[in-house]
C-alpha cells in the first residue's frame, strides 16, 4: 500500500489532513518557481492554493490540473500588480543622473544652510559634522573643539543646473575665508573654512578657483580655506536642520543670518530659486 504524506490544518476545533503528497508538491513547486522568477507572491497565496487543491483533489488528474491552473493565474496576477507598484514607486524617487554631492564648511551651519537652500539646482541641504576623529559626535562634543570636526553642510545638487565651480563661488563669496577657525563672533576649529572634496575633479576645481581668487586679490588677505578629502559625514541633530526657516524670529536668525541672506540674494540674484 502506497504510503501517503499529510499536511495538518486546523479549522476551528477540528484538525484534519488537507493535502496528499501530490498536491503538496504542486503547491510548493508553484510558489518556489514564482519566487525564483523574481516575484513576491501575496502572503495568503499558500492558503488559497492549498485550500483549492484540497477541495478539488480526489486522486484524478482531470480535476487537479484545472484547479492548479486557476490558482496559478490568480497568484501570477497578484504578483504582477505588486511588481508594477514597486516599479512605479522607484520611478517616483529616481534622481537625475547629474546629481552630485558637495560638503562645505563656512562657519555656523545655520547660516550656510540658509544660503544654499535658495540656490537653483540645489536639491537638498543637510547640516552636520565632518573632518573629525570621533564617530557620531554630538553638537556639544563638536563645540568643545576636541573632536576635530567642522560644522558643515552636505549639498545634493543637480550639476546640469548648477556646477560645482558655481557652488564654490557662492561658498567663498558668502563668508570670510581669510580668518582661520573663525567667522565673526563664532570662534573655534569647528567654524573653520573647509572644503571636503569627494573626487579628484572636485579637488582640482577647488584648488584652481582658490588660486585664482588669491591671484586676483578678491579678499584683503590670502584665503586660508582647508581643502581636504572627504572621509565621512555625520548628520546633526534634528533641531539644527532647516534652522532659519523654522526659527525666523530667533535673535541669531534676525541679526546674523538674515543680513547675510539678503546680501547673498542681491549679489547672486540670477542664481536664486523662484519662490
Amino acid at each position: 500500500m502506497q504510503k501517503q504524506l499529510h499536511f495538518i490544518h486546523t479549522f476551528g476545533d477540528t484538525t484534519t489532513p488537507i493535502l496528499k503528497v501530490s498536491s503538496e508538491l504542486i503547491c510548493v513547486q508553484i510558489l518556489l518557481h514564482i519566487n525564483r522568477a523574481g516575484y513576491k507572491p501575496p502572503k495568503f497565496s499558500h492558503i488559497i492554493l492549498g485550500t483549492m487543491l484540497k477541495r478539488n483533489f480526489d486522486g484524478h488528474l482531470r480535476k487537479l490540473i484545472p484547479c492548479t491552473v486557476v490558482c496559478l493565474i490568480f497568484i501570477y496576477i497578484s504578483c504582477t500588480k505588486a511588481e508594477d507598484k514597486s516599479i512605479n514607486n522607484e520611478n517616483c524617487y529616481m534622481q537625475p543622473t547629474s546629481v552630485d554631492t558637495a560638503t562645505l564648511g563656512a562657519g555656523c551651519f545655520w547660516c550656510v544652510e540658509a544660503i544654499f537652500q535658495n540656490l537653483k539646482g540645489v536639491i537638498n541641504v543637510t547640516s552636520g559634522y565632518a573632518g573629525g576623529s570621533v564617530k557620531n559626535p554630538t553638537y556639544k562634543e563638536v563645540c568643545s573643539g576636541l573632536t576635530g570636526h567642522a560644522e558643515v553642510v552636505q549639498i545634493l545638487f543637480d550639476s546640469a543646473v548648477i556646477s560645482y565651480k558655481d557652488l564654490l563661488e557662492v561658498f567663498w563669496l558668502t563668508h570670510d575665508p581669510t580668518t582661520p577657525n573663525r567667522q565673526g563672533n563664532d570662534v573655534g576649529t569647528q567654524y573653520r573654512s573647509v572644503i571636503f572634496y569627494h573626487t579628484q575633479q572636485q579637488k582640482q576645481v577647488a584648488e584652481e578657483l582658490k588660486q585664482k581668487l588669491n591671484q586676483e586679490k578678491v579678499f584683503h588677505a590670502p584665503i586660508v580655506t582647508e581643502i581636504s578629502p572627504y572621509s565621512g559625514f555625520y548628520k546633526a541633530e534634528s533641531y539644527h536642520q532647516n534652522y532659519y526657516n523654522n526659527n525666523p524670529n530667533q535673535p541669531y536668525c534676525i541679526y546674523v543670518i538674515q543680513p547675510k541672506l539678503e546680501k547673498f540674494k542681491k549679489n547672486f540674484a540670477e542664481k536664486i530659486k523662484q519662490q
